[in-house]
């Protein structure tokens, strides 16, 4: 049994119906629910004082909270959660909410990103909140790649298609990575990215790998069957060729050379395995729009909700999202379906438009 679960199995009739009608309450106006308000809503007749015993034993379960002892009470996080979860009637999509929004995407516009910022403002327009949108990931042939370091954890990978499309994607590069050398792999990328696609530049640069090691091998194995060398870690991303007896090669100029050789395919080989990992953890990054300023803040806000859905395409495929961001006192009721009818219909045109 969850905590939830066992939170409402622990509260009779009557503790829920004044946990129900403070939550709506709040979320109706925002403001704290008294005792005497809720003498007159409840559907048995019970006094004030009844009523605050039942809000005292509802805040000893942490669903809810009030500013001091004799002020009304709202939920807590807690209880919004079990509310959502647990109570919350979630009426039908309002007419006039679905005309809005059905008259916001049924122009015969083709461009998907157009299509999708107007989606996002006939979310904000209906709802009276922030919208959020994900959009799908872009497959055309790329035409350029730049890789910007935000922070040590955090960098930007800038995706310039050859369609004229351009996205941003956040992601966190490998331990120990610098700007410059973001710069290198970009550059290293570009020399072979025009025309490809991301998942096609990824089967290059497995390919590439590939090839190095093979190389590395071939080099290394005289070495190893002479017994001069043994791999350390072999297959893992720490190994490393340990070589045996190394004052007897110093008269041997050619086996100098192949160590030579051997180091620098382990320079070449690690590099490229980097730049593999760039590019995956690139392709897996969140298509989002970066917010500047105050707004880079709005998901860390203890009093923001979230209200999301994902939508699909003609495979079934989940392909990005759409939601609202607004007080954590949102119309969750009105809301849950306005968000759940526009990812359908995000996923219908999109899906139309193959």
């Amino acid at each position: 049994m969850t905590d939830q679960s066992k939170l409402m199995s622990e509260m009779n009739d009557r503790s829920r119906e004044v946990f129900r009608r403070v939550v709506e309450g709040y979320l109706e106006n925002g403001d704290p629910v008294g005792s005497r308000t809720l003498t007159r809503a409840m559907s048995e007749k019970v006094s004030a004082a009844t009523i605050r015993n039942v809000m005292q034993d509802l805040e000893f379960m942490g669903l809810l909270d009030s500013a001091h002892i004799s002020a009304g009470r709202i939920p807590t996080q807690q209880g919004l959660r079990m509310f959502v979860d647990s109570l919350l009637e979630v009426g039908s999509l309002n007419g006039d909410d679905r005309e809005k929004i059905d008259q916001t995407v049924s122009s015969n516009q083709t461009d998907v990103t157009t299509l999708l910022d107007r989606v996002g403002s006939a979310l904000s327009g209906v709802t009276h909140g922030a919208s959020l949108v994900l959009t799908p990931k872009h497959e055309a042939p790329i035409k350029h790649i730049e890789f910007v370091s935000l922070s040590t954890d955090r960098a930007l990978v800038v995706l310039v298609f050859a369609d004229g499309h351009v996205e941003n994607r956040v992601f966190e590069p490998p331990a120990g990575q610098t700007p410059s050398s973001l710069r290198e792999a970009a550059n290293f990328l570009n020399s072979f990215a025009e025309g490809r696609t991301l998942s096609e530049l990824s089967r290059v640069m497995t390919q590439h790998i590939q090839d190095s090691r093979r190389e590395l091998d071939v080099l290394a194995q005289d070495m190893i069957e002479s017994g001069l060398a043994v791999w350390e870690n072999e297959g893992d991303r720490t190994e490393r060729l340990i070589v045996r007896g190394r004052s007897n090669l110093l008269d041997a100029p050619s086996e100098e050379a192949d160590l030579e050789r051997i180091r620098t395919l382990f320079d070449d080989l690690e590099r490229k395995r980097d730049i593999a990992d760039f590019l995956e953890l690139a392709e897996d990054g969140e298509g989002v729009r970066i917010f500047i300023g105050s707004e880079n803040k709005l998901f860390s806000l203890s009093g923001s909700s979230l209200v999301v859905s994902p939508y699909m395409n003609a495979d079934r495929k989940i392909i990005g999202a759409v939601g609202v961001i607004g007080p954590t006192r949102l119309n969750y009721g009105r809301i849950v379906p306005i968000v759940d009818y526009t990812a359908q219909l995000v996923g219908k045109l999109i899906s139309d438009r193959g």
